[in-house]
């Protein structure tokens, strides 16, 4: 070391300048998460979903899906989907694809060989458990095409990963938490009036005006 790096070397010294070291990640907890979801286990876990969401609620969300029949579209969700990626999920205004979509509670989108899912933004605060079911229905959404027959299977893959994960966590399905879990909830009850089949939501799908225009079937989707 020459003359003029010892000189430097000892007033970055005196001034007291060091390397600066990363400040740990704070994260915050909503009240909402269940309690397994502590900040050791979101750091755990984020790296399995960063590559898919900004979110952490949708970390939660994802993670929350592990061990039901929503673990499915979990897997579609990381990659093992038609386009062979991951989906990208995020909070978005949906008017801003179409004026038509704003009061839609998410979308399932296909923009060249990506897929995305697209949640209302009215919904970040929605408890995870909620968000897990409606991504488990999204996840069936994997192409340009739709059909009655495939969001009948969506809106029941939906009820039933709800009714797991009320099972896991039942103080998820209190009402008075977020809108999210109405919609929820309602599906429950035509699944369970249904007997554990598709009865009554096929029923309310049929006569669901925004799917007016829909054909019978689609690719992956025989009639129901």
């Amino acid at each position: 070391m020459n003359i003029k790096n010892i000189l430097t070397l000892g007033m970055l010294i005196t001034l007291g300048i060091s390397t600066p070291v990363c400040a740990k990640e704070e994260i915050f907890i909503p009240k909402n998460y269940p309690a397994k979801y502590n900040a050791e286990k979101i750091t755990a876990i984020k790296p399995m979903y960063k590559n898919i969401s900004k979110e952490q609620v949708i970390y939660v969300a994802l993670d929350m899906l592990i061990g039901t029949n929503g673990d499915f579209s979990r897997k579609a969700i990381m990659g093992n989907n038609l386009s062979g990626k991951p989906v990208k999920v995020e909070f978005r205004d949906l008017a801003s694809i179409n004026a038509e979509y704003a009061e839609f509670d998410a979308l399932g989108w296909k923009k060249g060989k990506s897929l995305y899912i697209y949640i209302n933004p009215k919904h970040q605060d929605a408890p995870p458990a909620a968000l897990a079911a409606l991504l488990s229905h999204e996840a069936l959404h994997q192409d340009e095409y739709n059909s009655l027959a495939e969001e009948t299977y969506a809106w029941t893959m939906e009820a039933a990963v709800w009714c797991e994960l009320l099972k896991l966590y039942p103080e998820s399905g209190d009402e008075n938490l977020h809108p999210l879990v109405t919609r929820e909830n309602t599906l429950k009850k035509l699944f369970e009036r249904g007997d554990y089949t598709n009865k009554y939501i096929k029923k309310t799908v049929y006569s669901n005006p925004g799917y007016k225009d829909l054909p019978s079937t689609s690719p992956g989707f025989e009639d129901l």
